[in-house]
């Protein structure tokens, strides 16, 4: 991003940041970064760093301990900076979408179809196939090695939810499609206050009925016990098995009553738009996209305050 880039999202009025660090962060280019922000009067809320996102580790083969070992200095450095989240999710051999269309309004978005998924894109991704058991064993792996670290360094997990919600994807078993998926992994956390969700009201939303609990019950679940650190606020049009994801206020989900029963338990994490559509004209960075969707949001917040206070 451009100086000029977060000068336009400081003009939004834009105040937490997430970074997606990518594989190499180091400490200092962390620390490099986050007094970048500072000039534009944003701070880092959550970071992510791609050491988890690695096959072997996922898949638990050789050589995950040196990624854990990688996650964890991460984990550290955010530490030290005082950056209070990390993102992970657990989805190897994952596809997000089947195509990009235009919407009945007239903007590009992504669409994922189930059918299109198995007839046309579907394959086996590795040398076998991963069971449900196989990611658990994985997952768990991970979480008892980096857990005591967070904790320590004051760092909290937050565990985006499989995207899309399909069970089964070229050839590897995804755990967090359902309301059980979570409830298994907070058991596994111990309840530790460092655990907890990045709530994706979009992805939530795909999986209809088949979630075992809709976003509003998700959000009075685990957001009114504090375990719901940030939220990703985007729509769709409908849920599973085709959708087409959506500015705010432009799907099936009434966001306006999301924020209200966000606002109802008290969350007080960072909202970020995600998977931004794209605007006819608009540049690569989607400065409309971006600056319509923030402004969607910042309105269903303040009329929550409202309504909540």
């Amino acid at each position: 991003m451009t100086d000029d880039d977060l000068l336009f999202l400081q003009q939004l009025g834009i105040r937490w940041a997430r970074i997606e660090f990518g594989d190499q962060a180091d400490f200092a280019y962390m620390q490099a970064t986050q007094e970048r922000l500072k000039r534009f009067n944003m701070k880092i809320y959550s970071a992510v760093h791609y050491a988890y996102r690695r096959t072997r580790l996922q898949l638990g083969q050789p050589g995950r301990d040196q990624d854990i070992e990688e996650f964890n200095r991460f984990l550290l450095d955010c530490g030290k900076l005082q950056i209070p989240v990390a993102n992970i999710d657990w989805h190897p051999a994952n596809t997000y979408t089947t195509s990009e269309v235009m919407t009945p309004r007239g903007y590009r978005a992504r669409q994922f179809k189930l059918e299109d998924f198995r007839r046309k894109v579907e394959k086996q991704a590795f040398d076998r196939t991963y069971s449900a058991d196989d990611i658990w064993n994985t997952y768990t792996y991970f979480i008892k090695a980096v857990l005591p670290v967070a904790e320590k360094a004051n760092v909290k997990l937050a565990l985006h939810p499989d995207d899309p919600p399909v069970a089964m994807m070229n050839g590897v078993a995804k755990l967090f499609v359902h309301y059980d998926g979570y409830k298994r992994a907070e058991q596994i956390a111990g309840n530790s206050k460092h655990w907890g969700l990045t709530f994706c009201i979009g992805t939530w939303s795909e999986g209809g009925d088949k979630m075992g609990k809709d976003v509003f019950a998700m959000i009075r679940d685990f957001g009114a016990r504090g375990k719901i650190f940030d939220v990703h606020f985007r729509n769709v049009s409908g849920p599973m098995p085709e959708f087409i994801e959506t500015f705010p206020d432009d799907g099936y989900q009434d966001m306006a009553a999301v924020m209200k029963t966000l606002r109802q338990v008290k969350f007080n994490g960072a909202a970020q738009p995600d998977h931004i559509p794209l605007f006819a004209g608009d540049d690569k960075f989607r400065r409309a996209g971006v600056a319509y969707a923030i402004a969607s949001i910042r309105g269903m917040l303040r009329q929550a305050n409202r309504e909540v206070g």
